[in-house]
């Protein structure tokens, strides 16, 4: 293996999945999407393996990941969605993009097990290509089977964990559902506690909680209101499965200079007041969550 990327430009990485609003899923066999991807308002792209990818294409689309990542400096972080780690697929994907230098590894249908697993493969990858340890980071894909909804509460310590998402398409199949949503595209209730299940999960793990994909990119009022009701739960940024949806997920996830100035306050309240845990502003009681999630507010904003 070759270091090619190690004089790819970092600028693109600093931003991680914890600050990232949108990420867009770009079919890892198609450079026309690529290039449309690149030139467009994502936050991260994830070079796909897997779904999007016909088994036959495989091996095609490997070659195409690996050419992108290796042409240098990259105008956004580039990861890479790879098969599941229980199919042969997965290690080949791995030997084709690491020595390029993915920002990041997304792991489809694990559990953390799977998760640390690929952490000692992307370890002897790493070094085997002159890489700094661990400068490739990982979000997992943590809701796909059924075993993965019992163990969503044990990601805490996995090594480069940057974040957790979940997905409803693969568990549909794995519970041998006929639909995880219903009529008007609300989640069915086994799919709502996955969401739910990954929100806490990645909580308790102290990474980012990424919200799934949203199916319908044609109707302009449920692609507004679907990022902004996950921000209201407390997901930090949305996947995308088309680039219409990404203006809609980036400004839902954006705070408005009214919340921001708000938290500011807050913020300001308690510095001045450090003995206390509650404090008044604007008429109202403040307390110590609502410092943390001012803290956190301001940390999400990109100023």
């Amino acid at each position: 293996m070759t270091a090619t990327s190690n004089s790819v430009s970092n600028a693109a990485t600093d931003i991680r999945p914890w600050t990232a609003r949108s990420l867009l899923f770009v079919p890892g066999d198609s450079e026309r999407k690529l290039e449309k991807a690149l030139a467009g308002e994502a936050d991260l792209i994830i070079l796909d393996l897997e779904d999007s990818v016909a088994p036959s294409a495989k091996p095609g689309a490997r070659e195409h990941v690996a050419k992108a990542l290796g042409q240098g400096n990259r105008s956004k972080p580039l990861w890479v969605r790879i098969n599941p780690l229980d199919t042969p697929d997965a290690m080949q994907d791995l030997v084709a993009v690491v020595q390029h230098r993915p920002d990041g590894i997304m792991l489809p249908k694990a559990t953390p097990v799977e998760a640390r697993l690929l952490g000692h493969y992307l370890m002897a990858l790493e070094a085997a290509a002159g890489l700094e340890a661990e400068s490739i980071r990982l979000i997992v894909v943590a809701t796909e089977t059924a075993p993965a909804l019992f163990r969503l509460g044990d990601y805490a310590g996995v090594p480069r964990l940057d974040a957790l998402t979940w997905g409803a398409e693969d568990l549909a199949a794995a519970f041998g559902s006929a639909a995880n949503r219903d009529a008007k595209g609300n989640l069915l209730e086994p799919f709502a506690l996955a969401r739910t299940l990954c929100l806490a999960g990645a909580n308790a793990a102290g990474v980012a909680p990424i919200e799934t994909i949203d199916p319908n990119f044609r109707d302009e009022k449920r692609m507004a209101k679907v990022p902004a009701d996950a921000r209201t739960l407390g997901f930090r940024g949305m996947m995308a499965i088309h680039p219409a949806q990404v203006e809609p997920i980036n400004r839902a996830f954006t705070p408005s200079e009214e919340e921001l100035e708000r938290a500011r306050r807050i913020v300001a309240l308690f510095e001045a007041n450090p003995d206390s845990g509650a404090l008044q502003l604007d008429g109202e009681m403040v307390d110590i969550p609502h410092l943390k999630q001012a803290r956190g507010l301001i940390a999400q904003a990109r100023v």
